[in-house]
């Protein structure tokens, strides 16, 4: 596994990058060598967030968690990831094309576990809709962690978006012809 790290109004020294890399290190199990996960770092205040992304065919996993502490930044952030790489393999839908990114051991290994105010935009995002059916949509909404996902319905070819309902149920929104 490849390290990608970059640092926002922090610099990054030697040393904080052996200590990434150690401790993210571990997660390499899970992935082919030439998988890459893009680590930044950025301070507020007194606070550091770690947001690591790690591209997958498919599907992109991510975690980002701040405290005040580099390593308890580092320890919250490789919990989360672990979690959801091991989430990720017990709801692959197809294993051979969605498990590329993933180590042959990892997909082959047995579970063992179970889990009016002014409106102001701050943050705009640009992504590639890939065409994929409303549960791949889903799927792709857990991993990232996120409430909703928009997407391109692949029998239709429209732009419709996924939602998690307060009864950890899905709603789909559909646009009308």
């Amino acid at each position: 596994m490849k390290f990608n790290i970059t640092g926002r109004n922090i610099n990054v020294g030697d040393k904080t990058e052996e200590l990434i890399i150690k401790k993210l290190g571990k997660l390499g199990k899970f992935f082919k060598e030439d998988t890459v996960a893009n680590v930044t770092l950025s301070t507020q205040k007194d606070d550091i967030t770690i947001e690591i992304t790690i591209p997958t065919k498919g599907t992109i996993i991510r975690a980002e968690e701040r405290s005040s502490d580099l390593q308890v930044s580092l320890d919250l952030v490789e919990e989360v990831l672990e979690r959801q790489i091991r989430r990720h393999r017990t709801r692959l839908i197809d294993r051979t094309q969605s498990a590329e990114s993933f180590s042959s051991l990892f997909v082959e290994e047995e579970e063992s576990f179970e889990d009016e105010a002014e409106i102001r935009i701050e943050k705009v995002k640009k992504f590639d809709f890939k065409p994929m059916s409303p549960e791949e949509a889903c799927l792709q909404m857990d991993l990232l962690g996120h409430n909703f996902f928009v997407f391109k319905d692949a029998e239709t070819n429209e732009t419709c978006v996924v939602y998690k309902r307060k009864n950890s149920s899905y709603g789909l929104i559909e646009p009308e012809e």
